[in-house]
């Protein structure tokens, strides 16, 4: 048996371990207010640099579907031709002020001809004028490089029709390669100067490489330029054009000249790109499916704390509080992110809440386990964690996986729902593991009898 002196160093020791916990979590505590208040702040604040972001289903706007025609390039470029165009669409609503638009490239199944179709997805929250999205879209142009077909002639009327679809090859030089462009005045005509407008093409690095290939090896022949399908210019390739540079000289008016820089440096489409589905969610509409969000995840919210205190009381109650640091932990999170949440987002949400939950029920349990055969609180509550810790784990990994394997493969309304349960998982998993002990064991070793025992116990016990 343990002797005086020693009873009294072991209670010495843990009266002071317990005031470390003790100060832990008053710091997690102090923090937790200081994340509220943040989140607090940050929304109610007209210029707040962090506000929600919220997807088209809950703020309103516009879901422009494009079908991208892929089938000239080889199947190495798809994937950087589309990043391209991503990039150039995203540039091109962010010029008409279209607040936080979502671009993104989606890939779905092959076809039954065994082709992949590319998809473009175009989010405009704000934006409920579907005809004015499509404006915005189609007014950025594509650039093209075609090759005039050997065994073909131009014809010397030039109001006889041409059919350029059948007469002229593609070429791999696009607007993708396109760096800039520039309105310039002053070309010669016939060996006289003439205040014409032109513009010129810079292209990059490897945009430059390709045009200098193109002229060195097709000398003589016609390289037409293409924007939006028509001809501009179909001049003949007299040398090998190096330096990156080509010129645009079709007539132009000043103002149309300018137009056609302005959208060139707003970005020519390496791609075209065919409008297959629109969708407009109006304001109100949004609105409503917000507050009914939220609703949902309030009454979750407080069912779950109602459940957790009448259940397993004192650890319940502690979990609760547990529970309001990982509400505000994510909610800070979604800011910081940022996190475009949308109803699928909030489900996500509300579902990681009852995994956090299900986090708590397993230690309880075990620590129930555990106080039937230890009189110690502490003890019980030390092993509880541990024995369940493995449960947890498992069951966590399982569903990280699969948030991983949705938000892979999955769609825009797929992806959101996946983010937020992936990292709701996440927060969870400390927020149970971690801060709902740190409270246990801010109680101390308490004996586990009379009013003790009812505090520690649950259910019906």
């Amino acid at each position: 048996m343990a002797s005086v002196k020693e009873k009294k160093n072991i209670k010495k020791e843990m009266g002071g371990s317990a005031w470390k916990v003790r100060l832990i979590a008053l710091v997690l505590l102090i923090g937790a207010v200081g994340i509220g208040y943040f989140v607090y702040d940050s929304e109610v604040k007209p210029e707040s640099r962090f506000p929600f972001k919220l997807g088209l289903d809950l703020a309103g706007g516009t879901h422009l579907t494009y079908r991208a025609d892929v089938s000239g390039l080889p199947e190495s470029d798809i994937a950087g031709s589309m990043a391209a165009l991503r990039d150039v669409i995203e540039r091109r609503v962010n010029i008409f002020g279209v607040s936080e638009p979502i671009v993104q490239v989606e890939k779905n199944s092959i076809l039954a001809e065994g082709k992949r179709e590319e998809r473009l997805i175009v989010e405009l929250p704000g934006v409920t004028d579907i005809s004015e999205a499509v404006r915005l879209i189609g007014e950025t142009p594509l650039l093209e490089f075609k090759l005039l077909r050997a065994d073909v002639e131009l014809p010397e009327d030039e109001t006889e029709p041409l059919d350029y679809g059948e007469y002229f090859t593609a070429t791999e030089l696009t607007g993708r390669y396109l760096k800039r462009a520039q309105l310039e005045f002053g070309s010669t005509q016939q060996g006289e100067l003439v205040n014409e407008p032109i513009v010129i093409l810079e292209f990059n690095t490897e945009g430059g490489e390709l045009f200098a290939a193109i002229t060195r090896e097709h000398v003589g022949e016609f390289l037409a330029i293409f924007l939006d399908g028509e001809p501009i210019s179909i001049p003949v390739i007299r040398e090998e054009i190096t330096g990156g540079r080509a010129t645009l000289s079709g007539n132009f008016e000043a103002e149309e000249a300018r137009n056609l820089v302005r959208n060139l440096n707003f970005g020519a489409l390496p791609v075209p790109i065919d409008l297959v589905g629109t969708q407009s969610i109006g304001a109100s509409l949004g609105a409503d499916a917000l507050l009914r969000g939220i609703n949902a995840g309030v009454w979750g919210l407080v069912l779950v704390a109602v459940f957790l205190v009448l259940w397993y009381r004192l650890p319940g109650f502690l979990a609760v509080i547990s529970l309001c640091l990982y509400l505000v932990m994510m909610l800070a999170l979604f800011k910081l992110i940022p996190v475009t949440l949308t109803a699928a987002g909030l489900a996500g949400f509300i579902l990681s809440i009852g995994m956090a939950v299900d986090a708590n029920v397993l230690i309880f349990e075990r620590m129930r386990e555990e106080l039937k055969e230890r009189n110690r609180t502490k003890a019980a509550v030390l092993e509880g964690f541990a024995r369940a810790w493995a449960s947890i784990r498992d069951g966590n990994f399982s569903s990280i996986l699969t948030a991983i394997v949705l938000f892979w493969f999955g769609t825009s309304l797929i992806k959101g729902f996946a983010l937020v349960f992936g990292i709701g998982i996440l927060v969870s998993m400390f927020t149970a593991i971690s801060i709902s002990r740190t409270f246990l064991l801010t109680l101390g070793d308490l004996e586990n009898r009379g009013m003790r025992k009812f505090l520690f116990g649950s259910g019906l016990k």
